[in-house]
């Protein structure tokens, strides 16, 4: 029993379910997070932990532009969800000339752009013993989707804030960038520290615009990226690094992106959350 209250001098038991609900509300009450009138880009956002970004902002009144690339019914289901004019956009981020169009079309069709969270990304193995040619075509192909992609939209995005004196942009790395990444993925783990450094460099040099700049670094999280490495190592082999014993969710990492682009958090621009369940600690 976590305690007691009297109604009707009856005791009744606080739960701590309710406990928790409380202090949700009172939180609500003290933030009150509204995302009406505010456009965010989130890129890769029918994979696991972008579908929940468009819909816990989504639930805040954000208008979310959701960029697909392949899975347009999925991403037509998420701006139903989403609501409030959520739109979708089809961009192949591994062509920076895509990346560029894509932010022309979110500001064609909105006539702004409040933030931008660059979540797309890819894992994909590519062993040193493999001919040149495959190792480079595969290195390419990461760096381009991880890092590349991520520079270009910054750069458009910053562009376009500085006209509009302002904006907020959320990098989702990995807990890769700070304790470096397993031998078969050298280019996801030079593509993720790029990107810590991309961040701090916006937010350094930017931020007399008004512009702030922030990354968020998840350990293992439970989407389709880590199907590949379970089937080879299984879900123990993860547990067993993790302090809290359980796989961090897409739904762990969303309510961090809510409290950036909410500004709340606007003077830690150019940090870095972690979001590991205790499996790297810094």
């Amino acid at each position: 029993m976590i305690g007691k209250i009297i109604l009707a001098d009856k005791p009744k038991t606080i739960t701590p379910y309710l406990i928790l609900i409380i202090c949700r509300f009172c939180v609500y009450l003290i933030m009150r997070i509204d995302l009406h009138k505010n456009v965010i880009l989130v890129t890769g956002a029918t994979g696991g932990i972008g579908s929940a970004i468009v819909e816990l902002l989504g639930e805040y009144g954000a208008t979310i532009a959701i960029h697909y690339y392949k899975e347009k019914e999925r991403a037509l289901d998420l701006a139903k969800k989403a609501g409030n004019n959520s739109k979708i956009f089809r961009a192949d981020l591994s062509r920076p000339i895509q990346c560029v169009k894509l932010i022309k079309e979110v500001l064609n069709t909105y006539n702004r752009l409040d933030a931008l969270v660059n979540n797309a990304g890819i894992y994909e193995s590519s062993p040193i013993n493999r001919d040149i040619k495959r190792w480079l075509k595969d290195w390419n192909r990461t760096i381009n989707i991880n890092l590349t992609s991520v520079g270009v939209l910054c750069r458009e995005a910053v562009k376009y804030f500085i006209k509009s004196r302002g904006g907020r942009i959320i990098n989702i790395a990995s807990r890769a960038a700070f304790r470096g990444e397993d031998k078969d993925h050298w280019a996801y783990g030079a593509a993720k520290g790029g990107v810590i450094t991309l961040t701090r460099t916006i937010a350094k040099e930017y931020g007399k615009y008004n512009i702030k700049s922030f990354a968020i670094a998840p350990g293992f999280v439970k989407t389709r990226m880590i199907n590949d490495y379970i089937k080879r190592f299984g879900v123990k082999s993860i547990i067993k690094q993790l302090a809290l014993n359980e796989l961090t969710t897409p739904q762990d990492v969303a309510p961090a992106v809510l409290f950036l682009v909410s500004g709340y958090m606007d003077h830690t621009t150019g940090s870095t959350i972690d979001i590991n369940a205790g499996s790297y600690i810094r």
